[in-house]
């Protein structure tokens, strides 16, 4: 697998995880665990969107 590959792999991991988490925190009951799933979504994914950026060459990561 090339490096290129590795980084759309992981990338689709992590988006896959971050709508995991949407949808867990939409059945959360508890506020404050929904809070949490969504907060650690929301983190995955502008992780992801640096990665991308990062990968697309791009050398300012975004904020």
């Amino acid at each position: 697998m090339s490096e290129s590959e590795d980084v759309r792999a992981r990338l689709r991991r992590m988006r896959g995880q971050a709508e995991d988490l949407e949808k867990a925190a939409e059945q959360a009951s508890d506020p404050s665990e929904r809070r949490r799933l969504q907060d650690e979504a929301h983190r995955l994914e502008s992780q992801s969107v640096q990665v991308s950026g990062m990968a697309s060459g791009d050398i300012y990561p975004m904020e």
